[in-house]
């Protein structure tokens, strides 16, 4: 079995990608043109492992993992999707769909790779995506100290559903 990620276009077509690690380059593209510039100090920090999905060389999303090895888990510190296809910025029309759930599933591919158990947790930005994770992906809320984002676990049958999705032979 092989990791095959992909993504759909407009017409709902399943289209493969590359994931590899994020380049400088990769990091420059978003400075004025995506939601969030990945030069910054947060996204700079050496602790994260950053991956570049492409389409082609088109840079469709990016994700910074952190591996917690005395948590047995990958921390999903951040992830964003191209502005044509980010819900916040796309107006409704997507360019690709899909992405957030691939990005998801690195982080998942990254846990197994890294002797876990495919666990992983994340943050909601928003109480729609604390939403979708919740209905869309099995996320568990967990607790969370008083000021900070609700944090998810995606965990066992919920991460190995998501998981197989990208698996073929």
């Amino acid at each position: 079995m092989e990791f095959k990620p992909f993504i759909y276009n407009a017409k709902q077509e399943q289209i493969p990608v590359s994931i590899a690690p994020m380049t400088d380059a990769d990091a420059q593209k978003t400075i004025s043109a995506w939601q969030t510039a990945w030069t910054s100090d947060y996204l700079s920090d050496l602790r994260l492992e950053k991956y570049a999905a492409k389409l082609d060389e088109e840079l469709i999303a990016l994700g910074a993992y952190e591996i917690l090895k005395n948590a047995l888990v990958v921390h999903i510190a951040y992830m964003e999707a191209q502005p044509e296809s980010n819900p916040t910025l796309d107006g409704g029309k997507p360019q690709y769909t899909g992405l957030g759930r691939l990005m998801i599933a690195l982080g998942i591919k990254l846990s197994i790779d890294n002797g876990f158990a495919g666990d992983v947790i994340l943050e909601a930005k928003t109480t729609a995506l604390a939403k979708h994770y919740e209905k869309d992906f099995g996320a568990i809320l967990l607790p969370t100290f008083q000021s900070s984002a609700p944090r998810y676990l995606i965990a066992d049958d919920a991460a190995k559903q998501i998981f197989l999705t990208y698996l073929s032979e």
